[in-house]
């Protein structure tokens, strides 16, 4: 299997993709409605949806997270364009070298930036290595 795309759903599009646009540039593709940006294979995607209305009341129920070598590096960078910053750059307890950082987005929905596992010694998580 190959992870696709997470639609976020909205009932405040244009405000979405315009707060996505300035922390990752540009959507890759913007059409129906609908607008995604890729990070490694997948796409983070943000339309308008029917049953979608108003901010996220359970924030922690789906996060998101994007591998990144430099989390403070780009931490930094996100929150100098604006990022809603929800935790500063930390290290896992039981984890060192591992880094979290968290973020939202206008409708109250999370997303994190950590460290990418094998840079923190960490073996794969539902991969091919890990037993599931």
């Amino acid at each position: 299997m190959n992870f696709n795309n997470i639609l976020i759903g909205t009932d405040n599009a244009e405000a979405m993709v315009a707060y996505y646009t300035k922390l990752f540039g540009p959507p890759q593709f913007s059409e129906g409605g609908f607008s995604g940006w890729q990070f490694g294979e997948g796409f983070v995607s943000i339309g308008t949806h029917s049953e979608v209305h108003g901010r996220n009341e359970q924030p922690g129920r789906l996060i998101w997270n994007i591998e990144e070598a430099d989390v403070r590096g780009t931490f930094e960078k996100l929150k100098a364009a604006g990022a809603i910053v929800v935790q500063e750059p930390y290290e896992m307890d039981g984890a060192p070298g591992y880094s979290i950082a968290t973020l939202a987005d206008p409708d109250g929905n999370y997303f994190q930036l950590t460290t990418p596992y094998e840079m923190a010694g960490m073996s794969g998580v539902g991969g091919a290595d890990s037993g599931d």
